[in-house]
């Protein structure tokens, strides 16, 4: 069962009862998806979703944006190395003792891997002992038919750059059947494997609006939700756009699948759940 902000707070008064800890310093990090980074605020994230997330923490200046190459192996150091680097960083200079990470698409698969092997990196541990849980905005934890699509020469359309721009290392391990094997050898978390050592919520999208005339299909940009709304016939019936849903709900637990939370029952495209839309942004708000 997920915990909710109302169970952390009675486990906090009753160890007050018991003792007197020191209170904990909660933080949350947002972690971008396939490409390389350096101004992922703006370019990945949007300010609009960043700032209304982190009005849920005690101290709001107390989150970071990460920016690193994922064009990378997940467990390539400009990677899950980069990764480790900043949410160290962040922990030491902030005191954070009470981590949020808020991930989205192959963001997951490299913060999973962090979470599956601590004894790859020093910095690793230190790291799990601090996060609460992750919340992982349509992960490809399963991969998608698109990336194999690509690494098979077909080509797509412009606005699909920031998902599917080249044949990179990531679009490469997100294949079906490479995903599969990491799984099976190398991740934690999904179907038949060890469970992750913190919980991994999965927010599921499902579909794609793309009409020029329903208002919802323009949130977080119209292009690049049309051009999702393309990708979906390479998709099954239940996608994002990018990713069928099997493959978003394959790792951890499912926190919620959009229509059942979303202002409106509207779908999340992929682009969508990495924005402020219907109401997500005020969810993880309330989730800190």
């Amino acid at each position: 069962m997920r915990r909710t902000k109302l169970a952390l707070a009675l486990a906090a008064g009753a160890a007050v009862l018991c003792a007197s800890p020191a209170v904990a310093v909660t933080g949350v990090a947002f972690v971008h998806g396939t490409g390389s980074q350096t101004n992922a605020y703006n370019d990945y994230w949007q300010p609009a979703f960043v700032n209304s997330v982190r009005q849920g923490l005690a101290d709001q200046s107390k989150y970071v944006v990460i920016n690193c190459d994922f064009t990378q192996y997940m467990w390539d150091s400009r990677a899950a190395g980069c990764l480790a680097g900043q949410l160290s960083s962040f922990i030491s200079s902030k005191g954070i003792t009470d981590l949020v990470v808020i991930t989205h698409s192959n963001g997951g698969n490299v913060m999973r891997w962090i979470l599956s092997n601590p004894t790859y990196d020093s910095r690793y541990p230190g790291i799990i002992s601090k996060i609460r849980w992750v919340n992982a905005l349509a992960p490809s934890s399963a991969g998608t038919p698109l990336a194999d699509a690509v690494m098979n020469g077909n080509v797509f359309e412009q606005s699909l750059g920031w998902l599917l721009g080249y044949k990179s290392d990531a679009v490469r391990q997100q294949q079906t059947s490479w995903m599969a094997y990491y799984n099976a050898n190398n991740l934690l978390g999904t179907s038949g494997r060890p469970a992750l050592p913190k919980g991994f919520w999965d927010v599921v999208g499902t579909d794609v609006d793309s009409s020029p005339f329903d208002p919802d299909s323009y949130c977080g940009g119209y292009t690049e939700n049309l051009g999702l709304e393309t990708t979906q016939n390479w998709l099954a019936s239940c996608s994002d756009g990018f990713l069928n849903c099997t493959s978003q709900a394959a790792a951890g637990k499912v926190w919620f699948y959009d229509t059942s939370r979303m202002a409106g029952s509207e779908p999340l495209s992929h682009n969508q759940s990495r924005r402020a839309c219907f109401g997500l942004d005020v969810i993880l708000r309330n989730d800190l």
